[in-house]
């Protein structure tokens, strides 16, 4: 079975011999208990996993329950104990601190992987309750070197049907493709990962601008024209407020304006990205094939799969991601590690073209560093193989 490069890095964390509550918190789908399953195959101490997926009512005492079996492997020796989908006990983070710290008290080596879908409850849980005892580890949408070695894919196939690795097996039938990714995956998580567990007044409103999102894909969108498209009388700190969740549930991300005043960038019309190209195309309307046929709508797939790696490779790193424009001139994206900037503009076509935007960026910006993906600039496919920081010189 496929081991992702996180699985790696989690060993190192365990086998490095220093207790914190390790956190794996990423989208569904995105193999986090295929990662415990491997974790539990492959480490030198005896381990006990429970999920709170299951359907009977989970509560503080399933936890302590839980907790118990692990201490019994941890008596005379080192144990770990694996929590699924942690995020769905109430006060689970409460009980996980006051379990912890008596063990931390009683010399007791036992560690603790915690799994988390719901980025908003877990992160709000792991701030209020867990500070300076957890590492949070980011899971996110599988890349194109991971989805090209473990099923073979090249490029355009990357490009169509995204980093789901649960529907890697379906791409030879196309309409059981697109009914996996709308009703198994999306609407599980808008059901089960938003509305479930946050507090929506207007869950259909919510729905829609999902689907604008997939629909406007690596478009720059005011929130007032988007109030137009909805035909909605929300207003928006709404639509700002859901497209948040949305991201946090690793659906789609509204990037915001680099101005060098924060701001200023909260301010500013969102560009909209899914964060997984198979969600733009499941909405498209079009078949792999009619797709890649269609120079723009492949054009923007390969501005969304560039946006979509940016945004996910950043989580967890000191790096933002950023659009910037000025009148009638645009960068498609801005890299910002610390005081250092890279502007990246994204081109599906063979030619290179003119690129305004870099020259009024760098006559705001003159210590900013360019570079052009496609086009006669840097592959697509190299691009996507490689970590964003690289990037800089």
């Amino acid at each position: 079975m496929y081991k992702r490069p996180i699985f790696r890095k989690l060993i190192s964390r365990f086998n490095e011999k220093r207790r914190f509550v390790q956190v794996l918190l990423g989208p569904r789908q995105t193999g986090k208990t295929t990662l415990a399953q491997q974790i539990m195959e492959d480490i030198s101490m005896p381990v006990h996993y429970a999920s709170a997926d299951e359907p009977t009512l989970k509560d503080r005492y399933w936890i302590e329950q839980q907790w118990q079996l692990g201490r019994n492997l941890a008596r005379n020796t080192t144990g770990l104990l694996i929590l699924d989908e942690i995020q769905k006990i109430n006060d689970w983070s409460e009980t996980v601190k006051k379990l912890w710290d008596e063990d931390t008290a009683a010399n007791l080596d036992l560690y603790v992987l915690l799994l988390g879908s719901s980025s908003l409850l877990i992160g709000k849980g792991l701030s209020e309750s867990l500070t300076g005892r957890f590492e949070v580890i980011p899971i996110t949408h599988w890349t194109f070197p991971e989805m090209q070695e473990a099923f073979g894919w090249d490029l355009d196939q990357y490009l169509f049907f995204g980093g789901f690795p649960g529907a890697a097996p379906l791409i030879s039938d196309e309409e059981r493709w697109l009914n996996y990714i709308r009703h198994s995956l999306v609407e599980t998580i808008i059901s089960r990962d938003i509305l479930l567990m946050t507090r929506v007044d207007k869950p259909a409103l919510l729905r829609r601008v999902f689907e604008l999102g997939c629909l406007y894909s690596g478009q720059i969108l005011s929130f007032q024209k988007m109030l137009g498209q909805l035909q909605d009388a929300g207003n928006t700190t709404t639509l700002s407020h859901y497209l948040d969740l949305l991201n946090t549930a690793g659906l789609i991300c509204g990037l915001s304006k680099y101005s060098g005043k924060s701001i200023r960038q909260r301010a500013s019309s969102p560009k909209l990205i899914t964060l997984n190209t198979g969600l733009f195309s499941s909405f498209s309307n079009l078949t792999f094939d009619e797709a890649l046929k269609d120079t723009d709508f492949r054009g923007r797939l390969v501005e969304t799969a560039v946006g979509a790696y940016l945004t996910n490779a950043a989580r967890g790193k000191k790096l933002e991601v950023y659009y910037w424009n000025a009148g009638n001139q645009e960068v498609d994206f801005v890299l910002a590690q610390g005081r250092k900037l890279l502007a990246i503009e994204v081109k599906s076509g063979r030619r290179r073209t003119n690129l305004p935007g870099f020259k009024q960026f760098l006559k705001r910006f003159p210590s900013a560093q360019t570079i052009l993906v496609g086009a006669d600039g840097i592959p697509v496919g190299e691009f996507l193989k490689t970590p964003p920081e690289q990037w800089f010189i």
